[in-house]
């Protein structure tokens, strides 16, 4: 069998073998590598995007709801602080008020009584008084009934009228004074001295 024309020509060492008649590597030969065989082959992550586990830092719904639970629940711890702190207030002002008007009813009732025991006996009415001396008193025009010269010393202010149990009693002007200094309401008619006016109505009775 006669030689190539190739064969020839390396055996003469004219031309050299070349680098690239080597036999390529056979691993290039045998397609992907066994690594990109293996990740083709990995089975892929098919789950819901919302079913898939969360990333770290991400609070789930469950820790969530657990860290907002606390924040209700002292919500609800305050407001109920809250109400029980304003109905106390509301109790403490209800007796408050009941312990005021308590008190003032004591001290009404006490200036009752010192005013009865002051006046008792020492009332200048006359049965047989035969003038009638209007005055204002507590919005509306009263009268008590008086002699003449009565009338001329309560005009003066010798005479004061002070009222008592519904009654309104004649009393030197010293008395009604003494009055003045710790039931002032009871007074209810003093003339200033020397300011006795001629034309204070009067009514004779009939």
């Amino acid at each position: 069998m006669s030689e190539s024309l190739r064969d020839q020509l390396l055996k003469s060492g004219l031309v050299q073998t070349r680098r690239d008649d080597k036999p390529r590597d056979s691993r290039s030969r045998e397609g992907p590598s066994r690594d990109v065989q293996s990740r083709q082959d990995r089975p892929r992550d098919d789950k819901p995007r919302e079913q898939r586990p969360a990333r770290q830092g991400e609070p789930t719904s469950s820790s969530a709801r657990r860290k907002t639970a606390p924040r209700a629940a002292s919500a609800e711890i305050d407001l109920a602080k809250a109400y029980a702190l304003r109905a106390q207030q509301e109790r403490d002002e209800r007796a408050r008020a009941e312990r005021e008007a308590a008190a003032k009813a004591q001290e009404r009732k006490a200036q009752r009584q010192k005013l009865h025991a002051l006046l008792e006996g020492r009332a200048l009415n006359r049965a047989d008084a035969e003038h009638a001396r209007h005055f204002e008193y507590g919005g509306k025009i009263r009268r008590v009934y008086v002699s003449a010269e009565q009338l001329r010393e309560v005009n003066d202010g010798a005479l004061g009228v002070v009222q008592c149990e519904g009654r309104y009693l004649l009393v030197p002007r010293a008395l009604a004074e003494e009055v003045l200094g710790f039931a002032p309401a009871a007074v209810a008619l003093l003339a200033e001295p020397g300011s006795a006016a001629d034309d204070v109505a009067i009514e004779p009775v009939a």
